[in-house]
């Protein structure tokens, strides 16, 4: 294969040699505005199927259909990430093509064999305006999702949608209702996972895709909190994300020498394509969506959301349950939501033993490191009264915490100097009580109370008689 051929648009340049197609939509946007790119979108004269088996033996890799894409066929290299589309033409021309898309930033084409630039609906104009408009009055009508969608390019390529553009979103928002709700879900990843994720929230929000999609974020407006908040829980929520992203992009600032093990725990892959830090930006967006049915207020004025931590678990899994997330996520941010309240209760509790770090890290288990770190997005967004000192004694237990539970992660835990085979042969001991009492061993040893074999059967022999 030749060095041309090694590109993906050489690739197919030498294998549709002769055949009529278009690079077309995000690709062509993307190569203009200087971004990279892995996932190509072709458009082609012919049979997608066809052209996309022929690529798939040049580039030794696969080809399949992609379901509800009219007919389009995708093409995965083994050698190299990314991915290409191939859509059949829809129309006589290439213009007639573009005329059916969202948006002008992606109703725009490069003849794959050389040629200028197709723009019929002044693309190239609305990228150097940073401008987003829709191709036609129909755009939304065709397709709900892209109401959506506005919201998701504006925030990822920083543009302003065009005010008749915006009411004909809104105007069409309901529509989302009956769309599947992957293809949601695909929309709100890359919401989330944007830089300007919360910029993309609040214009999902002002175009009415945010009350269709996720009316568990607008069922926040207006909900107030205690004197230690600034914001209700609508703006908290926002706050809490942005502030996770700032640590994401500079975790040293905040967390000191537990960075850049911060770093590349959020880098871990977890699941549905998302990473761990972008997952947690998921929790950060629904670890209070309970707050509105659990909020109460005391004989003394003291407002309280008793219980938010456990009913927020389960509406976070709910919720995901609902867009189609993997199990993976849903167990995640469930998680995280279900105990982001612990570190700030032990900040309380002060100084923090080995025994009572151990709990905490058993408790949380797996998400020890991750839901830390929301739980500092989530304190650095709560700025009432006496903020700044309760921000100062978060980071310290924070950093200690982390200094524990990034190892913990990494699967160096501690481990009972005696097994359970070895406690039921020198004790007797059977089923349960063989557990209950590793368990207390293990803690022990964390505590670094007990060091040897012989240490640990004594402290067996006396749980056992307890």
């Amino acid at each position: 294969m030749s060095a041309a051929e090694a590109d993906p648009v050489g690739l197919a340049r030498a294998v549709l040699a002769g055949e009529p197609a278009w690079l077309v939509g995000g690709a062509v946007r993307d190569r203009l505005l200087g971004r990279t790119t892995t996932d190509l979108d072709l458009a082609v004269a012919g049979d997608p199927q066809d052209a996309a088996r022929r690529l798939a033996r040049a580039a030794r890799g696969t080809a399949f259909e992609l379901s509800g894409t009219h007919g389009a066929w995708r093409v995965v290299r083994r050698d190299r990430p990314g991915h290409l589309d191939l859509l059949a033409l829809q129309g006589e021309a290439i213009e007639a093509d573009l005329a059916r898309r969202d948006f002008t930033v992606n109703a725009m084409a490069e003849p794959l064999h050389g040629g200028p630039l197709v723009d019929p609906f002044g693309g190239r104009a609305d990228l150097a305006a940073r401008r987003l408009r829709m191709v036609a009055a129909r755009a939304f009508s065709d397709d709900p999702l892209r109401v959506l969608r506005l919201a998701r390019i504006a925030c990822e390529l920083d543009l302003e949608p065009e005010p008749l553009s915006s009411r004909a979103a809104a105007a069409h928002a309901g529509g989302l209702a009956a769309v599947a709700p992957e293809r949601v879900f695909g929309e709100v990843k890359r919401i989330l996972s944007a830089d300007r994720a919360v910029a993309g929230l609040e214009l999902a929000e002002d175009v009415g895709a945010a009350q269709v999609v996720l009316p568990e974020l607008s069922a926040l407006h207006g909900v107030e909190q205690n004197v230690y908040h600034h914001r209700d829980v609508h703006g908290h929520t926002l706050e809490v994300l942005q502030a996770l992203i700032d640590l994401q992009a500079d975790p040293g600032r905040y967390l000191g020498d537990q960075g850049p093990g911060v770093a590349a725990l959020m880098a871990e892959p977890l699941a549905d394509e998302l990473t761990r830090g972008q997952a947690l930006r998921f929790a950060a967006l629904l670890h209070d969506t309970a707050k509105p049915v659990t909020r109460a207020v005391t004989p003394e004025g003291r407002v309280t959301f008793i219980g938010h931590d456990v009913a927020g678990a389960e509406l976070a899994r709910a919720v995901l349950t609902r867009l189609r997330a993997a199990e993976k996520l849903r167990a995640f941010v469930a998680a995280v939501t279900l105990h982001h309240l612990r570190l700030g209760f032990l900040v309380h509790r002060q100084p923090l033993d080995r025994r009572g770090l151990y709990r905490y890290l058993r408790t949380t288990d797996p998400v020890a490191a991750d839901v830390t770190v929301l739980t500092v997005a989530d304190r650095l967004a709560t700025r009432g009264r006496k903020a700044q000192e309760a921000i100062d004694r978060h980071l310290d237990l924070a950093r200690r915490v982390l200094g524990a539970a990034l190892p913990w992660h990494a699967g160096r835990r501690p481990r009972s100097p005696v097994r359970g085979d070895e406690l039921a042969r020198e004790l007797g001991l059977r089923g349960p009580d063989i557990g209950r009492v590793l368990a207390a061993l293990e803690e022990a040893s964390y505590a670094g109370e007990i060091a040897t074999r012989e240490e640990a059967l004594t402290r067996a022999r006396a749980l056992a008689d307890t």
